[in-house]
């Protein structure tokens, strides 16, 4: 009888859950809330911006949405033993699909900056980068954030490998390492942008520079939060030699900001400097 309820095959059926359309419901309230506020239109007349509360609203239902979703995925593969080795290759099919997601996000960004450089209009006086913008200085803020990201890179595989090899003390401290190395890339950045001399708002250059290095940014610190929460998990006795893809799907999304940031210090910095004004 101890038998029967065995399951007869490697997939996992998952059983049902709120999670979902919690996290919809939250991120549709984001971008409404988002698009209103930035349109300054009020919730209430009597409150302006008030819509700004809507983005906080949505945030937090996402983020509560996202932990509870998550927690259910941990506690089925680390502790329930759901997820098999077919399971895992339909995980790793799932994040690779994502990555992709996210480069096709990036070459929007990328198409806009290129289409703008390589044949700029005379609204901006046919020249690129436009007159008046003094952009940063490619071989000095910029180059520590390579570098920085590409020493991140090396310590997150040491980490990963590591783990395979069971040694889990170095996994933890190159772990330990790759976050900090990603905290100092978010603290540069955000110094960078203090001292740039160019606004976002101030003409297509400027608006491009932003919206590529800042998603960009974005993405560093959500990988630098995806990899606390494996150390977390590492510490409390988590993954395995031959089980653990939450840490390997960490570790692809950090190559992922590696290559785009390379992309990025070559095209934007790089290919695209002229008068250096800020350092």
């Amino acid at each position: 009888m101890s038998d029967s309820h065995a399951p007869e095959h490697d997939y996992h059926l998952v059983d049902p859950s709120p999670w979902p359309i919690v996290c919809a419901v939250g991120a549709f309230l984001m971008a409404v809330g988002a698009v209103k506020y930035m349109h300054e239109l009020p919730l209430l007349a009597s409150m302006p911006g008030s819509y700004s509360v809507v983005f906080y609203v949505g945030t937090l239902v996402v983020l509560f949405g996202a932990y509870s979703w998550w927690a259910d995925v941990i506690k089925e593969g680390e502790h329930e033993g759901h997820h098999s080795p077919i399971v895992q290759l339909g995980l790793r099919y799932g994040m690779f699909l994502f990555i992709i997601s996210e480069v096709m996000f990036f070459v929007a960004w990328f198409w806009a900056y290129f289409n703008a450089s390589i044949f700029p209009t005379e609204a901006i006086g046919a020249v690129w980068p436009p007159e008046g913008i003094q952009t940063l200085d490619p071989w000095h803020l910029p180059l520590v954030n390579t570098l920085v990201l590409l020493t991140s890179g090396t310590t997150v595989t040491w980490a990963h490998h590591a783990l395979q090899e069971g040694d889990r003390k170095t996994f933890i401290n190159m772990l330990i390492f790759t976050i900090l190395l990603g905290a100092a890339f978010t603290g540069i950045q955000i110094y960078e942008y203090s001292i740039a001399t160019f606004a976002f708002d101030a003409n297509i250059y400027s608006s491009t520079f932003y919206m590529a290095t800042g998603f960009h940014g974005a993405h560093v610190l959500i990988g630098t939060i995806f990899l606390m929460v494996c150390l977390l998990r590492g510490l409390k006795g988590h993954f395995t030699p031959k089980h653990h893809f939450g840490f390997e799907a960490a570790a692809w999304y950090w190559h992922f900001v590696d290559v785009v940031w390379l992309v990025l210090f070559v095209s934007i910095y790089v290919g695209g400097a002229g008068i250096v004004g800020a350092h």
